[in-house]
């Protein structure tokens, strides 16, 4: 099941599953948390999506636990700053991380981290989705994904593409296509995709797997052409363009996400009310709302469902970052 299709439609059945888990044993000990503020800790600086989210969390916290909970930056060492210090929390429910994908799968897999993505947290849930778009500029005689790769096979080492860096979520889409396509396109890193888009608008470079929200508009505009969403799923904002994966490369998947996880060995009870929460979050209309603007889905999914999401990016990143000899910037 990819994070395009693990969507908010299932909520009754899973609050109802989640009450009744919390009422065969926990709920005595669940119902005194929170006693105390509770800190969310966000790997980024502030004004990022990440901060974002995490903020908007915190709000929706605050309201229902009936005592603070402020998100707490911890910005640096791409992120492991902040990773770390959830890590290494007591595992008492008091402090959160709203962590990101690349933090938890990628980052482990390019640098010495200090933590163990799969034995230091439990996770909670995952919180948003965003998938990217394959895009070329319009003067490419490409207008599908085969027709791309047919181009790169008879021109390898011609076509480039723009990213936002090394180990960056629009760097590893288009090696894992790459590396199922059989093809070689040039990697041009930016200093994040902002950087890359005046030189992919004017052609410098040939095109992006690039994030939805900064590009969708000059896709509409004519300035760059889209071929295909990353996801395993069509979009739900843009349905008429097909996937990778229906492209002719079955399995393909890229999305981006952010979740919400509490130090390993934090009381299933607390876990258990702390995804209820989430899924009430994600559920309100100012929510999606939100989300939409800043060109993300909510998910929602269970803890075991969003570990298994972890498990499966971890392994999947460390194989296409050998592969294709991927080194920090």
């Amino acid at each position: 099941m990819d994070s395009f299709q693990r969507k908010l439609s299932p909520l009754p059945g899973l609050l109802l599953s989640l009450l009744g888990s919390l009422f065969s044993g926990g709920a005595a000990a669940q119902s005194t948390y929170p006693d105390k503020p509770v800190r969310i800790i966000v790997g980024s600086p502030p004004g990022s999506t990440q901060d974002t989210v995490a903020r908007l969390f915190a709000q929706k916290f605050s309201e229902t636990f009936g005592k603070p909970v402020v998100a707490e930056n911890m910005a640096g060492a791409a992120g492991a700053i902040g990773v770390d210090r959830v890590a290494k929390a007591a595992p008492d429910g008091y402090t959160l991380g709203l962590l990101a994908q690349g933090q938890l799968t990628v980052n482990p897999n390019l640098y010495k981290v200090s933590y163990d993505t799969l034995k230091d947290f439990a996770a909670v849930s995952q919180a948003t989705a965003t998938l990217n778009m394959v895009v070329v500029h319009p003067t490419v005689p490409a207008r599908s994904i085969k027709e791309l790769a047919a181009l790169a096979k008879a021109q390898p080492g011609v076509l480039t593409y723009a990213s936002g860096g090394n180990g960056s979520a629009s760097h590893l889409p288009a090696e894992l296509f790459k590396s199922m396509a059989g093809v070689n396109i040039l990697h041009v890193p930016y200093k994040g995709v902002s950087a890359a888009i005046p030189d992919l608008v004017g052609g410098r470079v040939t095109m992006s797997f690039i994030p939805t929200s900064p590009v969708l508009a000059l896709v509409r505009e004519g300035k760059l052409r889209a071929l295909a969403v990353t996801s395993l799923a069509r979009s739900p904002t843009i349905p008429d363009l097909p996937t990778i994966a229906e492209s002719g490369y079955p399995g393909y998947d890229f999305t981006a996400w952010q979740g919400l996880l509490a130090p390993a060995k934090t009381p299933p009870e607390i876990i258990g009310r702390l995804h209820i929460e989430t899924v009430n979050a994600l559920a309100q209309p100012d929510t999606r709302a939100r989300f939409a603007q800043l060109g993300m889905e909510g998910v929602g999914n269970s803890p075991a469902e969003f570990s298994a999401v972890i498990k499966t990016d971890l392994a999947r990143w460390a194989k296409v970052i050998k592969e294709a000899g991927i080194k920090p910037d």
